[in-house]
């Protein structure tokens, strides 16, 4: 429609409108990190004061001139997000101006690695006020310390952070900044949604493609490559943490990584595997028959149990849900399932859970915030540890300080059954002993274990899963279709 005939349009009040909205600039995708750094300042509570954070410097492995692999400080990252070496980063609180300091270019760097971050590129590229070499850090710094640093402090993570600059009697603050982007880090805006959401696709996808391929797999190696290679084809080149892919015995360890044995003769493997995408991650874990169904009424019965754990735990998801209480609920399903099957012996539920005889079996948390970091950081723990008095667990009571769902966390429910061998052994030597029935144990050590885990959105009023990758009957159907 032309200007000039916008005079001839008429809207009822009644009429359908079809509005849309066309940004014609890539400022609005940047990522957000002057309204993090202001998020940061609001939990420090303070008016006045400088924000100082290192990025990650350029290092080589230790004898050696190959560089180590390159991972950002996610701290500097959150209130910068830059990802690149060598970079140095201030926010001014009470003046609101954030600004990026980045190394000067080196010819000889450009030649062998490529351009570095120039201040032109990185000012348009971020979300900054000002882009500056970091040859101007110390003046910009002192200037600052002489006109405020007397009545607000410079801000930095730990005491071997501090800025490097000849002067002293600096006012410092080591302890405020920590917790306060903890704080900060715990409700994720929607920019950091669509990351976590993007990363939990190119994983559905790699998960999936190792379903579609399993049963022509004879090695746990061949399935971390086939992950591997489906990641980065997506372009997702960083895994959010290393692969486990544990068969048979080696998927009751829980952070099993040696990833080099054969399949041949294992009934299940044990997939806990996760891109990672703008530096933001996902966690996902599928339990797997290696065959075409399950290869054992044991396998079965204990993935039954899991599956149920999760979903109730799941279904609960809300903001102002304790997250404490979906631990124990877990715990609840596992007793008595675990019971069902003779594995645990007669006894109350609660006399069970308090002498720990659950955790031989079950033995992690339910799950954790993910983020920047696969385990992210929080305020407040997301659920109050057990706290063991030898290998008794105390009774868990819901306190007003026990922290509540809030709505934007991302978080994982990941509950697991487990029949290692080492932590029945154990057991034995304990009064919870009594509880278990070991010969019956022993029978599932070739299920190894069985975790599933999914990373949820907290909603108002419920949950968004986050995760794509198939599993439980759909994960079944695909094994089926394509093992003919």
């Amino acid at each position: 429609m032309r200007a000039s005939d916008q005079s001839e349009v008429v809207i009822s009040p009644d009429d359908t409108c079809d509005i849309r909205i066309t940004v014609l600039t890539e400022e609005c995708d940047k990522y957000p990190a002057k309204q993090h750094a202001r998020r940061v300042a609001a939990k420090l509570g303070a008016s006045n004061g400088l924000i100082y954070l290192a990025g990650k410097a350029t290092r080589n492995w230790g004898d050696s001139d190959q560089q180590r692999p390159f991972r950002q400080r996610r701290y500097f990252y959150y209130v910068s997000g830059v990802d690149e070496a060598d970079c140095h980063l201030t926010y001014d609180i009470r003046n609101d101006v954030l600004t990026l300091y980045v190394p000067k270019i080196s010819l000889r760097e450009a030649i062998y690695m490529g351009p570095t971050l120039s201040v032109d590129e990185a000012q348009q590229r971020y979300d900054i006020d000002c882009a500056r070499y970091y040859d101007t850090i110390q003046r910009d710094l002192a200037e600052w310390i002489d006109r405020y640093n007397q009545d607000a402090p410079i801000y930095i993570l730990h005491d071997t952070q501090a800025p490097d600059i000849p002067l002293n009697d600096l006012r410092l603050d080591e302890k405020s900044l920590l917790p306060a982007m903890d704080a900060a880090r715990e409700v994720k805006d929607e920019y950091e949604i669509r990351m976590i959401r993007e990363a939990n696709r190119i994983s559905g996808l790699a998960h999936r493609k190792v379903l579609e391929n399993i049963h022509r797999m004879s090695n746990e190696g061949e399935i971390e490559g086939l992950f591997l290679d489906v990641c980065v084809s997506h372009g997702a080149k960083n895994q959010a943490y290393g692969i486990i892919a544990g068969s048979g015995p080696n998927a009751a360890v829980l952070h099993y990584m040696k990833n080099n044995e054969p399949l041949r003769g294992r009934q299940l493997v044990c997939i806990d595997a996760g891109a990672e995408w703008n530096c933001y991650a996902s966690d996902v874990t599928r339990t797997i028959p290696l065959g075409r169904d399950w290869p054992s009424e044991h396998a079965k019965d204990i993935y039954a149990i899991v599956e149920e754990m999760q979903e109730e735990c799941i279904r609960r998801v809300r903001q102002g849900v304790r997250y404490r209480e979906l631990n124990e609920l877990a715990h609840v399903i596992a007793i008595k399932g675990l019971q069902r099957l003779g594995i645990l012996n007669d006894g109350s539920v609660d006399e069970i859970r308090q002498s720990g005889a659950s955790a031989v079996f079950f033995p992690h948390g339910l799950g954790h915030h993910v983020g920047l970091e696969v385990h992210d950081v929080s305020a407040q723990p997301i659920t109050a540890s057990d706290q063991a008095d030898g290998h008794r667990y105390r009774e868990f009571v819901p306190t007003m300080s026990t922290p509540l769902l809030q709505e934007g966390m991302v978080i994982t429910i990941e509950p697991g059954i487990y029949f290692n061998r080492l932590a029945l052994e154990n057991a034995r030597t304990l009064s919870l002993s009594k509880y278990i029935n070991f010969d019956k144990a022993e029978q599932y050590l070739p299920v190894g274990g069985v975790r599933i885990e999914d990373d949820l959105l907290v909603t108002r009023t419920g949950y968004e899963n986050l995760t794509t990758a198939p599993k439980g009957q759909e994960m079944l159907e695909i094994i089926r279709r394509c093992g003919n």
